[in-house]
């Protein structure tokens, strides 16, 4: 009784309380009607003028066709406030408690691989309209803040940063647990001389990823594997292991024993780098609307992006000491915009290809994920670690200081 009264008091806040409480920016004040075109009878007796509509309805009734947008996607986002509301309406109580709960409790191998093939095996055409040449579906890394720098080069920024990070060597054994397109294994073996393996349950992306490997020059040194991560064989092991936002699909329940099945594979000299998409602890309400869109459409079965306390916690627990830690969630943004800049130019291949439907899904999900991870909603952690054992070498990871040589900021005498 205890979680039912729960539920209905979230909800039921949801619906009052469904705005940001720090708005420092004035709202247009538009009617609905500058932002969409409402096509349903029924709907749009409910919804004109000031009357602002749920996201989820509108989303849905998009989707559907029920409703248009009066321009483009990103901008009217930006005004999302001005026209909509984030409630926790019947249907997102529905799936929340009707399928990401049971999904979270599950997560049988059957079950990921049904929902990983399902969703990546779709067609390398419809990531390529917008992941571009690189074929990486993580957050790439801005260089030069003081220009515009391509996808490629975020993506490119990205990849170095992961393997200098790591100390990536020559014949180093490297393994990269839910690689999707095999780009980063790829990169590793041309570019530092590792003997890199790379593991998805995507068909498609394997026979991408070994195609690929084979064009750069690497087909000996890169392999991409077509198998669950469960399945990893766990010797002999690898001096780096690097999960670039997978894990998230691990999901909470079994989080846990997969930090202990990394573990185990990795050298007791050897480093773990986790790139994983989190929400932020102190949640809106906008927050959760977005969350529970992206399990419903985008990312089915990725329940683990939790706030960082919960994963550093989990890394602790399972014997790893924590390096380092950032959080690039505004890179994300950033990448996140050139992605929906080559979805909205793709525009007509995708609409002949996949139909409206799913270039709607994609487009409102690239548009309001800009916004989301630029204002913190959800973020992603770069997380460096390696075994807490006490005959760990840690100077070998040792830095200067920040500012470390500069001549301004000494407490010596100036005399």
């Amino acid at each position: 009784m205890a979680p039912f009264i729960g539920a209905l008091s979230l909800m039921g806040h949801s619906w009052i309380v469904s705005t940001p409480t720090e708005q420092i920016c004035a709202l247009p004040n538009e009617p609905i009607e500058s932002y969409i075109t409402i096509l349903d009878k029924e709907l749009k007796a409910k919804y004109h003028g000031s009357n602002k509509i749920p996201m989820e309805v509108f989303f849905e009734a998009y989707f559907n066709g029920d409703i248009d947008l009066t321009g483009d996607a990103l901008k009217i986002f930006e005004m999302r406030y001005d026209w909509a509301f984030f409630p926790i309406t019947v249907n997102v109580a529905k799936f929340f408690f009707l399928q990401w709960i049971p999904e979270l409790l599950w997560h049988s191998k059957k079950q990921d691989e049904t929902q990983v093939r399902d969703h990546y095996d779709r067609g390398d055409d419809f990531y390529a309209a917008f992941l571009g040449d690189r074929m990486v579906y993580t957050a790439g890394l801005v260089g030069d803040a003081s220009r515009r720098e391509t996808l490629e080069e975020l993506q490119d920024n990205k990849m170095r940063d992961v393997c200098e990070r790591m100390q990536m060597q020559p014949g180093d054994r490297h393994l990269d647990i839910g690689c999707g397109w095999g780009t980063l294994a790829a990169f590793a073996a041309r570019n530092y001389g590792t003997e890199s393996v790379g593991v998805t349950l995507g068909r498609n992306q394997t026979a991408f990823g070994n195609a690929r490997a084979e064009a750069w020059g690497v087909g000996d040194a890169a392999r991409i594997l077509c198998m669950d991560y469960r399945d990893i064989p766990r010797r002999p092991r690898y001096k780096r292991i690097t999960c670039l936002e997978m894990a998230e699909h691990v999901g909470v329940r079994k989080f846990q024993e997969f930090l202990l099945q990394v573990r185990d594979m990795l050298e007791d000299d050897g480093l773990f780098y986790l790139q994983i998409a989190g929400l932020r602890g102190a949640w809106q309400y906008e927050d959760f609307s977005w969350g529970l869109f992206m399990a419903k459409y985008i990312f089915p079965g990725a329940d683990a992006s939790c706030p960082l306390n919960w994963v550093i916690a989990q890394l602790e627990a399972t014997g790893f000491e924590v390096r380092t830690s950032e959080t690039v969630g505004v890179h994300y943004s950033a990448t996140l915009a050139r992605w929906y800049e080559n979805w909205m130019g793709n525009k007509d291949k995708i609409l002949a290809s996949y139909g409206k439907r799913w270039f709607r899904v994609w487009e409102i999900f690239l548009a309001w994920s800009v916004i989301i991870s630029r204002q913190g909603s959800a973020t992603c952690y770069q997380i460096v670690a390696h075994k807490n054992r006490n005959a760990f070498d840690r100077t070998a990871l040792m830095r200067a200081p920040l500012g470390y040589g500069m001549p301004s900021g000494s407490v010596a005498s100036k005399d």
